[in-house]
């Protein structure tokens, strides 16, 4: 009767084993379960970036506001007949005078 008790008990493991540690097990299922929520994640993060992108690729096609307002910023431009005004810091060294002759 032992002999049958602990033959039981074996299989028991025996059958156990694929279901914890196995391909398919339970650790296994779990760990991909982390690396989906994490690639889910990611994609979240990409998508609020390609919107971003996408929005500022329509203002650059549609209206003149948004290649204005990069031009002025980013390449310092100004339009005809405005002056352009710059502060500047105690630390920075003074620009050569622009020559005001026509």
């Amino acid at each position: 009767m032992r002999l049958i008790s602990v033959a039981l008990a074996l299989l028991l493991l025996l059958i156990q084993y694929p279901l914890w540690l196995g391909k398919g097990g339970w650790l296994r299922v779990a760990e991909l379960e982390k690396e989906v929520a994490a690639a889910q994640e990611k994609n979240e993060g990409l998508r609020q970036r390609n919107a971003k992108l996408a929005s500022e690729v329509n203002d650059l096609k549609d209206g003149t506001g948004a290649v204005e307002e990069r031009a002025r910023f980013e390449l310092s431009m100004i339009k005809q007949n405005e002056i352009y005004v710059q502060i500047l810091g105690k630390d920075q060294a003074r620009p050569a005078p622009a020559d005001s002759r026509p």
